[in-house]
């Protein structure tokens, strides 16, 4: 694999484990949105919405990107050393313990391990092929049951630009959350999912989905029972809709009974404010969405 070329200071640090001296670094007092990648290699590492201030003269984030960062003992076995899990290269340490956050975890990084990108707009898909100017961003959504934990994983996920909750399916117009919980709407709760095809695509993204909740479950997902919570996905092409049937044939072959239905595309309702990044602005984990490999 072809990696960015390296200056000598970024070698000491990245390559040979060094520190850059504290309040020196590019992004230790940074601030904007957006996703923070490996210098060496490219890969997403954080979001801005995981940095925070520690006061420590290095950026500090309490999360990772989901599969992005390696946690390995050091040497002398005092500290936890971070890196890039595509890569290897170094980034920093990891505490635990200093109730900073609701997450109890900084990962203390070097600027000088990381690059930043100003966070695509999501409202800025083209209009034509030609429009070089235009992020190429797309989307695609997924049902699993509570949106809450399905958003939280796909949040995480290299090449995921943004995970929103809504509401999809039903009947009624704008719909509240109140009235989907009643079962009468006919919505089911779902994820819209804004990704960028250049870093990830949607076979990977629907083999995710069918990995982080039970798919053969028929009445709900978990201990949340109701039509609301029923698995599925809202395809918005032919493709999507033949890739999602592919992984359905293939988890059957394995023996399992899959009850996930295929939709095509409707009008997605944003849900509630008090629904977005609900496990980012609580700390908790998922409580009925757990990661199970699959493929």
């Amino acid at each position: 694999m072809k990696y960015n070329q390296l200056t000598q200071e970024e070698q000491r640090v990245i390559l040979h484990k060094g520190t850059e001296m504290a309040f020196s670094g590019e992004y230790f007092d940074h601030k904007g949105d957006g996703i923070y990648h490996c210098k060496q290699c490219n890969a997403p590492l954080y979001k801005s919405n995981s940095k925070f201030d520690s006061g420590c003269g290095w950026p500090s984030f309490d999360d990772s990107i989901e599969g992005a960062v390696k946690e390995l003992p050091d040497a002398d076995g005092r500290r936890v050393e971070i890196v890039c899990a595509n890569c290897g290269g170094h980034l920093g340490h990891v505490f635990k313990g200093e109730q900073f956050t609701p997450k109890n975890t900084r990962h203390c990084v070097n600027s000088i391990s990381i690059k930043f990108d100003e966070e695509k707009k999501l409202n800025t898909l083209p209009l034509h092929d030609n429009e070089e100017d235009s992020v190429k961003l797309k989307k695609a959504y997924f049902a699993a049951g509570c949106f809450w934990g399905v958003e939280y994983h796909f949040e995480h996920f290299p090449g995921v630009v943004s995970a929103v909750s809504g509401y999809m399916g039903g009947d009624m117009i704008n719909p509240d959350y109140h009235s989907v919980c009643t079962g009468q709407t006919g919505h089911l709760e779902v994820v819209e999912v804004t990704y960028d095809p250049s870093m990830v695509d949607f076979e990977i993204l629907a083999k995710l989905f069918f990995e982080i909740h039970n798919p053969e479950q028929t009445n709900g997902q978990g201990p949340d029972i109701g039509t609301q919570y029923l698995s599925a996905i809202f395809y918005n092409d032919e493709s999507e809709k033949q890739i999602s049937q592919k992984l359905i044939n293939k988890l059957e072959e394995k023996g399992l009974k899959v009850a996930t239905k295929l939709y095509p595309m409707v009008k997605f309702y944003k849900a509630e404010d008090y629904h977005q990044d609900y496990y980012d602005k609580t700390g908790k984990s998922p409580y009925c969405h757990t990661y199970t490999k699959r493929f």
